[in-house]
């Protein structure tokens, strides 16, 4: 079979493209040492099912558990539904329950670490509702977790971000919540070009005033914060939050625009990982902790640096459409028989994206077989009018 491939690139210019070899990752069977690494996991849907795509669709179980065992053998955490399963924008509480009641389970029989992400999503944002609601809201879900004994990912609220007047109203639900679960949980900072919805959080727009807000919360219930995830893409806030956190709590970057440097760290520490990149990535990120805990950082910097391109692609404006890069790099590596998303959101971006993606993710390394990954490309190509 060939491999060369025609690819429509940004503008409507054409190249003709032909990948490589492929890369083969060490992969030591020990575990991870060095840091804890997340992997936010996408959900495989089921392509055949009848529901409007508009609507929450329906999961394909064996093929979204078994990529959360994939991601376990490599030595990777699993954080579960999270905004990568399209928690929020697909996946609703009812269907993200039964997900979280499967991973729990799973993650048992192959001893891997599992958080998951409690929020109020089945509260609609509205004039009526209150922040007893909200409070009221992430009672039910943390209750559910933690009554099916799964650790807590405390995810930021809409609902919360809607009927907040000022920053106290943050700290009373956070507060009143922390002062409730039985376990530290991971609390959840997401920026809103991640989810527009969530502008202003902490009760402020100017980042600064916001961390500010965040901060107390942490100091205020540090013995019930492990740590805190913050997605802002921007390396020097991440880096001036972590210097300010308690001793016990830690840094999880969400940066998956900067995340080679952070989770290296510098002579004042260090943020572990808890990313939706590295679903896509997740060989090289593996590999490249695993150079860590050697102490090799050449090494470390050699592989994952060459994953940058790729994730800043993936992320790039809309950044809430990255789910499609990742679903799409799930595909080319045969972790799926289709690309189909619920809400189709496959169609979330163009088909130049997805042309670039594949150059990327070729270039490093990222493509287990590039035949198969070529063969699955043309279809795709296809249904664009691409012969």
């Amino acid at each position: 079979m060939s491999l060369e491939l025609r690819l429509p690139r940004a503008g409507g210019a054409m190249m003709t493209y032909k990948p490589g070899k492929g890369s083969a990752f060490e992969l030591p069977s020990k575990p991870l040492q060095s840091r804890i690494a997340y992997s936010a996991a996408h959900v495989v849907c089921n392509p055949l099912t009848t529901t409007e795509p508009l609507h929450a669709g329906q999961i394909d179980w064996e093929s979204t558990l078994a990529y959360r065992r994939y991601l376990w053998s490599l030595g990777l955490s699993v954080a579960e539904a999270m905004d990568t399963a399209q928690r929020g924008m697909g996946l609703d509480w009812p269907r993200a329950q039964e997900l979280i009641r499967r991973s729990i389970i799973e993650s048992r029989a192959v001893h891997g670490r599992l958080a998951c992400g409690a929020g109020t999503d089945h509260l609609a944002p509205g004039p009526k509702v209150t922040l007893a609601d909200v409070e009221a809201a992430y009672e039910e879900q943390c209750s559910f977790i933690e009554g099916h004994g799964g650790r807590i990912i405390l995810m930021a609220s809409r609902a919360l971000a809607a009927c907040a007047t000022s920053p106290e109203d943050y700290e009373r639900v956070y507060g009143t919540i922390l002062r409730q679960v039985k376990e530290p949980v991971i609390l959840h900072w997401l920026g809103d070009m991640f989810d527009p919805a969530l502008s202003g959080y902490w009760g402020f727009k100017d980042t600064e005033a916001a961390m500010d807000v965040c901060l107390r919360i942490i100091h205020n219930h540090a013995d019930k914060v492990d740590g805190i995830k913050i997605s802002l893409l921007d390396a020097g806030k991440e880096i001036q939050m972590r210097r300010r956190l308690p001793a016990n709590v830690k840094m999880y970057t969400g940066d998956d625009f900067n995340y080679p440097e952070l989770i290296r760290g510098d002579e004042h520490g260090y943020s572990h990982a808890l990313l939706g990149i590295f679903d896509a990535i997740a060989p090289a990120a593996a590999a490249a902790i695993h150079a860590l805990d050697e102490g090799d950082y050449s090494r470390y910097s050699a592989i994952l640096d060459k994953t940058v391109p790729l994730s800043r692609h993936i992320f790039q404006a809309p950044t809430y459409a990255y789910k499609t890069g990742v679903v799409f790099m799930a595909y080319l590596n045969g972790h799926q028989s289709h690309f189909r998303m619920i809400g189709a959101a496959e169609g979330a971006r163009s088909i130049s994206h997805l042309a670039e993606l594949f150059v990327l993710a070729d270039q490093a390394g990222l493509l287990a077989d590039p035949e198969l990954a070529a063969q699955r490309m043309k279809p795709v190509l296809a249904l664009a009018g691409i012969n």
